[in-house]
């Protein structure tokens, strides 16, 4: 039986930006639809099923965060690739923020959208799972995505879960930065130029801390990767 095309939704207002890019991806065998201010975006994000968002973020009538914001409220699950400014760590940190998955900075070379396209559709529906496990205290729900501890909890991201799970799983060893690219990520090519998983280390960070207040979580040895600090 022939296999489904993945469905993508381009939401991009530079039309000859969003023409090359739906031509790329239907080159790769995507099915692509497109939109070009971020009002139909949005609408076409909410009423129709999308195997991945590519979200562009400055949109005429809606931003590219809300409207990620919007669409992870009703679809919690839903893969999102933000297309960022060059060089705007402000852009790519409220990105997150927001609830993307990943995200090209421009200029990109139409490469690098297609690692970072494929590496998300890998990832979905392979995510570690819906485990619960206890670390230093905090019971870690992956099917309701939150950790509590005593009358405090924090809601986490897929991806920040899914993090915390591969670090438990092989908390006996330091888990290298390629290595999450890799089975975290679903990058195919890891040694791809990225601060993906340090905008992630850090936001995960700030939210165990306040539930740990100063207690370490998550100790980065310096260039060979993270573990979870010795309970």
């Amino acid at each position: 039986m022939k296999q489904a095309k993945a469905r993508i939704l381009v939401v991009e207002d530079d039309a000859a930006l969003l023409r090359g890019l739906m031509d790329v991806l239907v080159f790769n065998g995507y099915d692509v639809i497109g939109a070009q201010d971020g009002g139909q975006g949005l609408k076409a994000g909410l009423e129709a099923q999308y195997d991945l968002i590519l979200l562009d973020v400055m949109l005429p009538i809606i931003d590219g965060f809300t409207i990620c914001k919007e669409i992870r409220k009703q679809k919690p699950n839903q893969a999102i690739i933000m297309i960022t400014a060059k060089g705007s760590e402000d852009d790519i940190v409220t990105g997150f923020k927001a609830g993307a998955d990943d995200y090209i900075p421009k200029p990109f070379s139409l490469r690098e959208v297609m690692v970072r396209v494929e590496a998300v559709l890998r990832r979905t529906g392979k995510n570690l799972g819906d485990q619960e496990i206890h670390v230093k205290g905090i019971f870690f729900d992956g099917k309701n995505l939150r950790a509590e501890l005593n009358d405090r909890s924090v809601e986490l991201t897929r991806r920040e879960m899914d993090i915390i799970l591969y670090l438990h799983r092989y908390r006996d060893r330091i888990v290298s930065k390629k290595e999450l690219l890799t089975e975290v990520w679903h990058y195919a090519d890891a040694d791809i130029e990225t601060r993906t998983v340090d905008i992630h280390m850090l936001k995960l960070r700030k939210k165990i801390a306040t539930l740990l207040e100063d207690a370490p979580f998550i100790t980065t040895i310096r260039g060979e990767g993270y573990r979870l600090s010795q309970l």
